[in-house]
């Protein structure tokens, strides 16, 4: 790996010991160097030469490191080049921050970071604790923080600290979808030394947040350990969050929570985006973001921004796509993009057609619009975008005309499903593979679906309710790439078309809508592993013609995120006589 140092002739008179003045003794080992040189390098030899030294000084013993890395920081110092491997990369960084090279430390500090991995992010962020690296510190405990479901399966899992594993798990940002998991992650750190480790048990438990479990969970896993029963302090933690249980009374993994410490959410790692749609007779430009782990939606509108609705909306490379659409005069092919960490919508470069009705979605870095409504007809091509030329490209038409479909993306190929070509609804589905640039027909729906939903979930492509030409539609059915035929999954508890549809912690959001009489705020999930709908919490905005997108973590989440003091607070009785507040 190199700096943007250019290599010099330098190294040539240090390797043919010309013009040297100094010496650099490691160890046993001698380097001839050019003070100058090294003094350029890291300030720590300017002082070493100058403050440290007298000047006539010829012999300078450094202690503290190799001879070998020694070596590499000197040939860094005259090259600007240096090999940074898996096996020198942490010794050669501590003797960088030594000698207060920045580039080096810089380097190795890049190297690291992208090696981050379940099997080692906790080595790596303990080590910044001798070598400190301020950006690979909060790289590497982020990267703990998002993926603790599979750190905790490692064996640097096993040689945290107490301190450290507390750390971990009080914070809301951790990132898991079952609180069970926080839980049974402390277990099995006791297990591995536990007659250190079990005095531990009732400041971990503290920290559990129980109360987003169940009761069930809590009788039959937690208050049944041994641990946990013969320990008066564990007991009355889980008898409280039982008290939260019952007085919030969840029926599903997306409770509205409260403040309450035991029941306190977690911050998510991905965010719910509802944009745009067709509200109170017109388009709007209403922005909501959805926060699952606190079941809450946040209003985010931008208000310059342009209404528009029937568009399309992606996440890629950390900004929001709204492409196409409508808003009741003109039909776009216009594309604008909304930056999350300024809240600012920036034009990018135009689609070849205009697309009202259109159907999104990302595949390998890639936008792909297809269909819509141009304002004259319905259309059966395609094109994509690509974000680092800030070009749109035309792509195989596909084989009917679509405006009003929907589509997604599953094992390397675009899937779109339905729509209306003008004449009538559609059952017809079909799949464009890029390798070949081809659209395939695949078998039928087992309906017409037109203002249709299509999402990837569970490895099957799922098709969800839509206009079959006569009314609103409760079905919904899932594709099998593997088989070739569809079948059908429970209908959901609202009829709706023209919603918007994502998946996020596991589950198949549906998001607004027409009914058939109205536009909606409803929103409801499907959980594939019971075949169940639930009702989640409405919107604050009554549309349809919205598109939704899920945005992933990046660095002003918590902009987008409900903010877990304005929850409201829960208060037993004896507590809301104390304070006067009621529960």
């Amino acid at each position: 790996m190199s700096s943007n140092k250019p290599s010099s002739v330098y190294n040539e008179l240090r390797l043919e010991g010309k013009f040297c003045d100094a010496v650099i003794k490691v160890e046993d080992v001698e380097f001839q160097i050019h003070k100058v040189i090294l003094c350029n390098c890291s300030p720590y030899f300017c002082a070493l030469f100058s403050r440290w030294s007298a000047e006539d000084r010829l012999v300078f013993n450094i202690a503290g490191l190799s001879p070998r890395m020694m070596e590499l920081i000197i040939e860094f110092a005259y090259t600007g080049s240096i090999s940074v491997t898996e096996d020198n990369v942490q010794e050669l960084l501590l003797a960088a921050d030594l000698l207060n090279v920045v580039d080096v430390v810089q380097i190795c500090s890049d190297f690291l970071s992208e090696q981050l991995c379940p099997e080692n992010c906790i080595g790596i962020w303990q080590f910044t604790n001798i070598c400190f690296c301020s950006e690979l510190q909060r790289k590497a405990y982020s990267y703990i923080i998002d993926n603790f479901e599979e750190v905790v399966s490692q064996e640097e899992f096993l040689r945290l600290s107490a301190q450290e594993l507390t750390d971990i798990i009080e914070g809301d940002d951790l990132n898991v979808r079952k609180e069970s998991t926080v839980y049974e992650s402390i277990l099995h750190w006791i297990a591995h030394i536990p007659e250190e480790r079990e005095t531990h048990i009732a400041v971990l438990l503290s920290k559990v947040r129980l109360a987003l479990t169940n009761e069930e969970y809590i009788k039959d896993d937690v208050m049944s350990n041994e641990l946990v029963k013969y320990n008066n302090e564990c007991l009355q933690i889980a008898s409280d969050a039982m008290q939260t249980i019952h007085h919030i009374n969840p029926n599903s993994p997306f409770v509205t929570c409260v403040r309450n410490p035991l029941a306190r959410p977690r911050l998510p790692n991905a965010i719910l985006f509802a944009t745009g749609g067709w509200s109170g007779g017109a388009p709007t430009n209403g922005i909501e973001a959805y926060d699952v782990r606190a079941n809450r939606w946040i209003n985010v509108t931008n208000n310059l921004e342009r209404p528009r609705a029937y568009h399309g909306a992606v996440f890629l490379n950390g900004y929001v796509y709204c492409v196409g659409g409508f808003d009741r005069v003109e039909h776009f092919n216009s594309v604008r993009r909304f930056d999350l960490s300024t809240h600012t919508w920036h034009e990018v470069a135009p689609m070849y057609c205009r697309r009202c009705y259109v159907s999104v979605t990302v595949l390998n870095g890639c936008i792909y619009a297809m269909g819509g409504y141009d304002g004259h007809a319905r259309l059966s091509s395609a094109e994509h975008y690509r974000p680092e030329t800030n070009q749109w490209s035309l792509i195989a038409s596909m084989n009917e005309q679509r405006s009003d479909a929907s589509c997604t993306t599953l094992h390397d190929k675009v899937y779109i499903c339905g729509g209306f070509n003008g004449n009538e609804c559609l059952q017809t589905a079909e799949y464009y593979n890029p390798e070949t640039n081809q659209w395939t027909m695949i078998t039928p729906m087992n309906n017409r679906r037109s203002g249709i939903g299509v999402i990837a979930y569970a490895d099957h492509v799922f098709a969800v309710g839509g206009f079959d030409g006569n009314s609103r539609l409760r079905s919904a059915e899932a594709y099998n790439p593997r088989t070739n035929t569809w079948h059908s999954v429970s209908s959901m508890l609202t009829p709706r078309s023209n919603f918007g549809l994502e998946v996020i912690d596991d589950h198949l959001f549906v998001v607004g809508g027409f009914n058939g009489f109205t536009t909606t705020q409803n929103v409801e999930y499907y959980d594939a592993s019971t075949d169940e709908w639930s009702d989640a919490c409405d919107m604050e905005i009554f549309r349809s013609a919205l598109s939704c997108c899920v945005v992933t973590r990046f660095p002003s989440m918590s902009e987008y995120t409900f903010p877990r003091d304005a929850l409201p607070l829960l208060l037993f009785e004896g507590e809301a006589e104390e304070s006067g507040d009621a529960v």
